[in-house]
């Protein structure tokens, strides 16, 4: 939920329109956040908080108006026990502002999130190197000739 009026710049100018319930699960949920990362840079992306490490956003997180929601970017497999009493989609959790998410399981999403991103990195630099060698390889071959 995007408040109104005065220009959203910070996740402080994104909370501080919300009801008292909301402005403070969500700042639950920072905390939980930046307690794994914290050099993490705070930011806003897609409008709504986020939290940016290396250049990748590993969390973001919103309000509506009806519920707060955690968006972690990385996929719930192996949290669905712990999600079973939270309204779940793909990539989204849904919570009530009284009933904010676990501190423990915020941390091991956004864990998830960084694991996957290194993944993801260290994937792109063996390709990034096969095709150097390749390439390497092919340049061998062509000056042989």
């Amino acid at each position: 939920m995007k408040p109104k009026g005065k220009a959203v710049r910070s996740i402080d100018d994104y909370l501080a329109p919300l009801s008292a319930d909301k402005r403070a699960a969500l700042q639950k949920l920072r905390r939980s956040i930046r307690s794994v990362v914290p050099k993490a840079e705070e930011t806003l992306s897609y409008g709504i908080p986020a939290f940016r490490v290396n250049g990748k956003v590993v969390a973001w997180f919103g309000a509506a108006k009806n519920h707060c929601s955690m968006y972690p970017g990385t996929s719930l497999k192996g949290f669905e026990e712990e999600l079973r009493d939270y309204d779940v989609s793909k990539g989204t959790i849904r919570f009530p502002p009284e009933r904010p998410l676990p501190a423990t399981l915020v941390r091991r999403l956004v864990k998830s999130r960084i694991a996957r991103n290194a993944a993801q990195e260290k994937e792109r630099a063996e390709r990034a190197a096969r095709r150097r060698s390749e390439r390497k390889a092919s340049g061998s071959l062509r000056k042989a000739r």
